[in-house]
Formats: structure tokens, sequence, C-alpha cells
């Protein structure tokens, strides 16, 4: 018989699993950086930047004195942190990179258009010349897109085609600009890891959910990888039928948690105000931001600009325990200002009176988006 649980404690416990309820639950400095991407289990990477790129702010929303290079040393320095895919571009942990290597195997499975001499003739320059940019390669003869978001550069293409296979790897980031390096020579493999078996990964995926969502359901679980969602359910079923996760229900929505983290204590801490990324593990499900908490964010920077409600790039804002407001930010670098484009005021959350901590948090953000 499953449990009754609330929407608001579900809520709570789903913000403290987010470490969204604590000041600076990482600490600080650079070493809190690996702690963050390690307990959320991927940071989203995207590469708009009409404020800080997604990855440094979602950061920065955890990490109080959080600054950009924290990431770049632990990818490129520390390598605590590789770049591949969760649901999407992102970073992960390093210590999970098995999780990721089946997906690789897989990749070099898949048909492509890359032909064989081009991918050999990108992983022959790194291996003699060391780690590359696709700016340091000059001698391309460019070709017809195959698809809209596809390179003219052949030599692009097989490096993104060796970053998916595994083969090379992404050593640094600086904005949109990718240093790739032999994954064997960037992580100092003499040999390297064997992939985690499928039932390990099941096991890794079904953690990783209830460590950063607290509360999880199927879809939360498998969120854009439907293919695994038997398997998955069979997984929690078996860990139901030991005692190690709870059946509950939430406005009649099956839900899973374990003992310990409903048992726990989740008292209503002192107002905390954080201006959210549209990618942030929060807001990224949106049925699952929708269900709890009452809020259907939309992304409209592709919607033309006369059907836009909320702006080209509107940050929600939480407030306690509530989506209070959607702020269009634009940060302009060159006079050296963060300006409010639009504010929305949203639903119950709608009190004026946040109008105060909401703008000591815009000026926090404003110093974070300037920092250099």
């Amino acid at each position: 018989m499953a449990t009754t649980v609330s929407k608001s404690r579900a809520r709570r416990i789903w913000l403290h699993s987010q470490r969204l309820d604590e000041t600076a639950p990482f600490g600080g400095g650079p070493e809190a950086t690996r702690l963050a991407v390690e307990h959320l289990g991927y940071v989203q990477i995207d590469t708009i930047n009409v404020i800080e790129r997604c990855h440094h702010h979602i950061l920065f929303t955890r990490i109080p004195d959080y600054r950009c290079e924290h990431l770049r040393a632990a990818q490129s320095i520390d390598k605590s942190v590789f770049e591949y895919r969760a649901h999407a571009l992102a970073y992960l942990p390093t210590k999970d990179i098995r999780h990721s290597l089946a997906a690789m195997k897989r990749h070099r499975q898949k048909p492509t258009t890359v032909k064989s001499e081009e991918l050999r003739k990108v992983l022959t320059r790194i291996r003699k010349q060391g780690a590359l940019t696709i700016r340091d390669i000059d001698d391309d003869v460019l070709v017809e897109k195959d698809h809209a978001w596809a390179s003219r550069k052949p030599s692009e293409r097989a490096l993104t085609r060796a970053f998916y296979c595994g083969r090379i790897t992404v050593s640094e980031r600086i904005g949109i600009l990718k240093t790739y390096e032999l994954s064997e020579r960037h992580f100092g493999w003499e040999h390297p890891p064997r992939p985690a078996p499928e039932r390990e990964t099941l096991n890794h995926l079904l953690d990783r959910a209830l460590r950063s969502q607290g509360v999880v359901s199927l879809e939360s679980v498998c969120y854009m990888d439907a293919p695994r969602k038997k398997a998955m359910r069979n997984l929690i079923e078996a860990r139901r039928r030991r005692s190690e996760l709870v059946s509950i229900e939430i406005e009649g929505v099956a839900h899973w948690a374990r003992p310990e983290t409903l048992d726990a204590s989740y008292d209503d801490a002192p107002e905390r105000v954080h201006i959210l990324s549209p990618f942030d593990p929060l807001i990224i499900q949106r049925k699952r931001l929708a269900f709890f908490f009452d809020y259907e964010h939309v992304f409209e920077a592709y919607v033309p600009k006369p059907k836009r409600k909320y702006g080209y790039f509107a940050l929600p804002v939480l407030v306690d325990d509530g989506i209070a407001a959607a702020l269009d930010l634009k940060t302009d670098r060159e006079r050296g200002k963060l300006l409010v484009q639009q504010w929305t005021w949203l639903g119950a959350r709608a009190n004026r009176t946040h109008k105060t901590s909401i703008e000591e948090a815009l000026h926090r953000f404003e110093r974070f988006q300037l920092a250099r």
C-alpha cells in the first residue's frame, strides 16, 4: 500500500535533494565544483550566452563563491569532470565514466557520413601534434551540409564523431571553443576502463535520481531515456520488495523514495531566493516542474517575439519553495550591467513583498555575471 505524501512536503524534499535550501551546501573554492557535479549527477551544457552560460549558472546557484575558472580546473587540471551526454550534453563526474562507455560503444556502431580517412586524419594529427581545436585545422575542403546544424568542415564532423565514440574527449572548453585530446592521454589511462554492465548502470541511474530528486517517478528517473523504462520499473519494484524503497502517492500519482528520505525532517528554512537557469535540474524536466510547483516554464528563445509571454531568456525565480516570478535578463558586458528586460510576477507567489529580496539576489547575480 502506497504512503500518501503531500505535494508541499514532496517539494521540500526535492529542494533539499537539489541543495537549494542551504546557503553553501558544497562549501567553497574549486573543490566545491567537483562535489556539486557528483551530487547532482550531471550539469547540462548550453551555448546560449545572453547571460553567463547555463553550466556556470547552475553551479553558481549552489556555490556562492563559484568562479568559471573552477569548472575549467575541474575539467582540464583535476580531470574530475568530463563532457558527454546525459539527457543532453553535460559535465559528468569522471568517477562515473564507466556508465558512459557503453553509449560510446553503441555510437561507434551507428552509421555515419564521416569518411574513415577523415577520422584517421584528425586522430593522427592529435596523436602527433597534441590537443587541438577546430580553429587549428585550416586545410579543410568545405563540403555541403547534410542538415541545418551540420558543419561544412569535414574535420569538425570527424572530431564530433570521434568524441561521441569516445576516441577523444574535450580537454578544455573556453566559451564554445572546445579543445580535443585523445581520451587515454587526457585521463592518463594505461588501459581504458571497461564499460559498466547495463544492470550496474541502471542502479547508478536510479541512485543518481534518488540522490538529486529525493522523490522519483519512472519518468523522472528515465527522463528522455524511454528504452530503459521497463528494466527500470523492474529494478524499482525489486528494491521496493526489499524495503529499500517506499511506494508513495502524491495527489494520486505514483512515486518512490528511500525510507530515510521520508523520515527526515525538512523544517522551513529562512527565505532563500534563487534565480534559476532554464536548464537547471529543477527546471529542465518541465512536466515534473509543473506537477510539483504548478508552474509551466516556457523556453521562448526560439519563439517569435510577438508570441513570447515571459521573454527571450526568462529565468524562473525560486522564493522559498515556490516560483514567484520570471525574469528576462541580459548581460550588457560593454557597459557592465545586468539588464532586466521583463519582470513577470506569477500566480499565488506574485507577492510584492518579495521584491526587495529578489532585487538583492539580482545584485549578487550581476556581480557573478560581470566577474572576470
